[in-house]
């Protein structure tokens, strides 16, 4: 019976390790001086070469040569998931007490070893700190997070990485050239994708996807990738993402209902939609919000309508509302009711004010009202500075209006979210750097939470008497 593929090529020395350096390096300088721990912890991934490390690093430690089916009685293993209990661990307290049959040290590897019970960690936690001096400890486990912290303390530790999409594209291809797999170069990269780091994973796939062509005329493609394991084609991901920024709608139903009818699973193209805007992102950042919607869809219980619900209301164009008087926020005042009463008794419009304050805008901040206050202040060069440096600030900044009275600017942000913003410390100190920069000095800046009022004294009245309003221009509704 043939060997598995990740049972032939599992890494026989330190050497050959691929893909964790920053550990390997380590381990064998310490060996060459005779610096040996008494306990190590592995922890990362699955299928990154946790094992295969414990192993070799056993047999370097006895100076033994080490194969895949090497045995030896000072070196063994324990599957914690299955023996986990308190009682095996006080079975192996008392067994480590005898001294190796041949190697200079015995060697204990635990692995999984985050599925030992509470009372088993407690009864683990003194040897380990103290052991025998002819026992070593090299526990692995891919859930740290779940080892109790007064065992990890007692261990020299060492975190295992993700193996990169680079250096697994690399590895399977040597495999496939000694195996004589026939395999497209694409087709290599999306079996390192699709296995997430894990070295054990992407070789297995390769043994099973070359089980499915004949090695001397068939090659391996990323369509028979696809197909095998129910894989949205790479055209259909970009043409999803496509139809998203577009805002096509219409096209985006056609492409999902496609999609599913060949049968790719919701969850599967879920994860190439993330794994495709993830590579993208640098390029397209307007698809950040979408990569962070996409990531809840899974736990939904009908992740088919949540996926369409969210790739949907990313397509649909975003139209911000048109504003009219009514329909604008109270204008901040700070009158007495008296005072209110003698301006609508003196200032009440008539008819022929109110039609004509009914044909004045405010769709943008109102121009300086002296040439006094236009020379310290331009609002235009003040706004593009803040669009071209601090993109943060500008999308509060520009949707406010302004006014300038000597030395004090005071801005209508329009809602008390805006103006929290504007007076908390990181937005003001950078509204401050930002008009000095632009020429600008000695200004006392004011926020009020409200639309800017209009600037005619009847369109103010008339605000006034409706609750607060924003002036309007009739052509542009």
């Amino acid at each position: 019976m043939s060997k598995a593929l990740y049972r032939k090529y599992r890494s026989k020395s330190l050497d050959e390790v691929i893909g964790q350096r920053h550990i390997t390096d380590i381990l064998s300088r310490a060996i060459s001086v005779g610096h040996v721990s008494h306990a190590y912890l592995l922890t990362g991934p699955r299928g990154v070469g946790k094992t295969s490390v414990a192993r070799i690093l056993a047999y370097a430690i006895n100076d033994l040569p080490y194969e895949e089916d090497s045995t030896n009685l000072d070196i063994i293993e324990i599957d914690a998931a299955s023996n986990n209990g308190v009682e095996d661990v006080r079975d192996l307290r008392e067994k480590v007490q005898v001294a190796p049959f041949h190697a200079s040290k015995k060697v204990y590897i635990i692995d999984e070893v985050h599925m030992l019970s509470k009372a088993a960690f407690n009864a683990l936690l003194k040897t380990l700190e103290e052991p025998p001096d002819h026992v070593i400890f090299i526990l692995a486990t891919t859930n740290i997070e779940k080892l109790p912290a007064t065992i990890i303390s007692r261990t020299q530790r060492f975190s295992f990485r993700p193996i990169s999409v680079e250096d697994a594209v690399e590895h399977l291809a040597n495999i496939a050239k000694k195996e004589g797999i026939k395999i497209e170069k694409d087709a290599l990269k999306l079996i390192a994708e699709r296995s997430d780091g894990s070295f054990r994973d992407s070789i297995s796939l390769l043994d099973q996807l070359s089980s499915l062509v004949n090695t001397d005329k068939d090659k391996i493609t990323v369509k028979l990738i696809e197909d095998m394991l129910g894989l949205a084609p790479n055209e259909s991901i970009d043409q999803i993402l496509s139809a998203v920024e577009n805002k096509d709608l219409n096209t985006l139903v056609e492409i999902l209902d496609r999609v599913f009818d060949e049968g790719v699973d919701g969850a599967v193209l879920i994860s190439q939609l993330t794994n495709s805007i993830r590579q993208k992102i640098s390029e397209k950042p307007n698809l950040l919000p979408l990569l962070d919607a996409l990531i809840d869809v899974t736990k939904s219980p009908q992740p088919r309508l949540k996926l369409l619900s969210v790739l949907g209301m990313a397509a649909v164009p975003k139209t911000p509302p048109k504003t009219i008087a009514l329909a604008a926020p109270a204008r901040e005042i700070s009158a007495t009711i008296k005072e209110l009463e003698e301006q609508a008794i003196v200032d009440f419009p008539t008819e022929t004010d109110i039609a004509s304050a009914d044909t004045t805008t405010l769709s943008g901040p109102l121009e300086p009202e002296s040439e006094k206050a236009s020379s310290k202040l331009d609002w235009s060069k003040l706004i593009e500075f803040t669009r071209k440096n601090y993109i943060a600030l500008f999308s509060v900044l520009s949707k406010c209006g302004y006014q300038l009275d000597g030395d004090t600017l005071t801005l209508y942000t329009c809602n008390k979210f805006y103006k929290n913003k504007l007076d908390d410390s990181k937005y003001s100190s950078l509204l401050s750097k930002c008009l000095q920069e632009t020429g600008v000095f000695g200004l006392n800046v004011h926020t009020i939470p409200t639309a800017l009022p209009p600037k005619d004294s009847k369109a103010a009245a008339v605000a006034v008497i409706m609750g607060g309003g924003e002036e309007v221009s009739v052509e542009s509704v």
